[in-house]
């Protein structure tokens, strides 16, 4: 059996994870605490990837980053080579899809703070900038890990947007999902068995930990 695809979707899942907290946190602090004019309409084009299909999705990237999109003939341009069908494009993908199930619970977790630390912040010389790393980050981390955990297991089922831009390239885009996929396709029970039960495993353990932090964060 060749666990290669699940390899895949671990490191795709851990460092579209890593991307998108590093995007999804600032902007999140932004919406919440510094709102500003059309805000709403900014957070509904945000949200597109939770009502779009994955497959639709996936084709308006496709038509983006494409060898005739404006991002694929920059790319295509600047590195000689093509953008779409690589893992680099495949972690793109699942960061614009993902990155509402990443902006949504960390405005939650930010709009639960105590605003008045924030301004004793302010009062204490504390830049917006320097705020966000000193107040709002440190008291507000159990909730960013669950978040985390949300966007890892995302990015872990990611079928649709995927199989789009990436396509199904062994050891390259070929994730855990579009492997079961293809095995089923060909009748390949066993080889579908085995894959989906490590991946059923290994979703029971994300579940498992955002339970236990959702439990520390009640207690506390």
């Amino acid at each position: 059996m060749d666990y290669t695809p699940l390899v895949l979707s671990l490191q795709l899942a851990g460092i579209t994870t890593l991307l998108l907290l590093l995007v999804a946190a600032p902007l999140a602090y932004i919406l919440v605490f510094y709102p500003m004019r059309g805000i709403t309409f900014v957070e509904s084009l945000l949200g597109l990837p939770l009502v779009l299909p994955p497959t639709v999705f996936g084709f308006f990237l496709l038509m983006v980053m494409g060898p005739e999109g404006v991002v694929g003939r920059l790319h295509q341009s600047s590195l000689g080579s093509p953008l779409i069908f690589t893992f680099g494009s495949i972690v793109i993908a699942a960061m614009l899809h993902g990155i509402p199930y990443a902006v949504q619970p960390l405005k939650s977790i930010f709009a639960k703070l105590d605003r008045r630390l924030l301004e004793s912040a302010s009062v204490l010389g504390c830049s917006r900038f320097s705020a966000f790393f000193r107040v709002v980050l440190p008291n507000s981390l159990p909730g960013i890990a669950s978040a985390a955990i949300l966007c890892f297991a995302h990015t872990m089922g990611e079928f649709g947007v995927i199989l789009m831009i990436g396509g199904s390239i062994p050891g390259e885009t070929k994730v855990a999902s579009i492997a079961v996929f293809e095995y089923v396709e060909a009748m390949r029970y066993q080889e579908a068995w085995q894959l989906s039960i490590a991946l059923l495993l290994v979703s029971y353990l994300i579940l498992l930990a955002v339970n236990i932090l959702e439990r520390k964060n009640h207690a506390a």
